[in-house]
């Protein structure tokens, strides 16, 4: 059980009702993660105004980004970010064979060097202590500008502040991220994903 009520729809104000909506109508549910910061409109709004950025006009792929939130998550241990971020990463277009291969990205060959070196960084940033290193950024040379290195470093950031926010609060998943995620990987693929950290 979330250790802070989320908020329902209709405690919201009208103005945050609306966005809401919009996003349950673009994302099939609301995270609960969004409605428990509507105790806090301003954190709410602020928080709102970086996943925008985040994800708009990209650099960098946004399946990507969602495949970076993935990852970083796994390391961190938060499964209600793995959740989302794998859902999200086959909402915008990612092959589903390429997020239940995400787990083994070292390794598959559904993976490009470049998307290796960003998610070598993910993994390694997603630690406690944080395990980036120079040969993580040196990695990413060859692939990445500085703009689109930046990018990397905001969606790694970002999850960081959502996997302390939903793992500190033992959010709920909701029934559509969880739907996906049984679906996609059995028991033992979820565990290599959830235990990568270990390895």
């Amino acid at each position: 059980m979330t250790r802070i009520k989320p908020l329902t729809m209709e405690e919201l104000p009208e103005q945050t009702q609306a966005a809401m909506k919009f996003s349950e109508n673009l994302m099939g549910y609301v995270p609960n993660s969004v409605m428990t910061m509507a105790h806090w409109p301003e954190l709410l709004a602020a928080f709102r105004g970086l996943v925008a950025t985040i994800y708009g006009e990209s650099a960098i792929d946004n399946g990507l980004k969602r495949l970076i939130g993935a990852v970083v998550s796994a390391a961190a241990g938060c499964q209600y970010c793995m959740a989302h971020t794998t859902l999200g990463a086959r909402d915008v277009g990612v092959d589903e064979k390429k997020v239940k291969a995400v787990w083994d990205y070292q390794t598959s060959d559904l993976f490009s060097d470049a998307e290796r070196a960003a998610l070598d960084l993910a993994f390694a940033a997603g630690q406690v202590p944080n395990a980036a290193s120079d040969d993580h950024f040196v990695a990413l040379d060859p692939y990445y500008d500085e703009r689109q290195k930046t990018e990397i470093i905001a969606v790694i950031s970002m999850f960081g502040f959502l996997n302390r926010w939903n793992d500190t609060l033992a959010t709920g998943l909701e029934d559509k991220p969880f739907e996906s995620a049984t679906t996609l990987y059995s028991p033992d693929q979820w565990q290599a994903g959830q235990h990568r950290r270990e390895l």
